[in-house]
């Protein structure tokens, strides 16, 4: 079973930046797509961004384009989310997810959702957007 930890959320200001961190309780995601995922009180989980085991490839939901930058860290078993112009609607429990490695070279990704869960996520962190 592998553990997946957030952090870096916080209360910030509409406009502002945070930084969210994901760590896994494995050596190495190189063969694992990775993701972010959030859910806001009343909603549906939302894909938020995922990132391809092989290429390198990014997927960003539309809501977030151009503001949010997913990307893997130097520590092999560590990525993160980089949100920038934060708005009140991006209010929500984020929650990164991995999926299990694959055997072949994975050189796209689907945006991680309830209709295509990855196989293993956090426990989230929350993200408030307000003045």
């Amino acid at each position: 079973q592998v553990e997946l930890v957030e952090s870096g959320g916080g209360l910030v200001q509409p406009g502002g930046s945070l930084t969210l961190s994901c760590v896994a309780s494995i050596s190495t995601l190189d063969r694992q797509n990775i993701g972010w995922f959030r859910q806001a009180p009343g909603k549906e989980r939302e894909g938020v961004s995922c990132l391809a085991a092989g290429s390198g490839e990014t997927v960003y939901g539309d809501s977030v384009k151009g503001r949010f930058t997913i990307s893997r860290d130097s520590a092999p078993n560590t990525f993160s989310l980089q949100m920038n112009n934060l708005k009140p609607e991006d209010t929500a429990v984020y929650y990164c997810a991995i999926t299990e490695p694959f055997s072949s070279v994975m050189n796209t990704c689907v945006l991680p959702s309830d209709e295509y869960p990855y196989d293993y996520d956090g426990q989230g962190t929350r993200v408030t957007v307000s003045s």
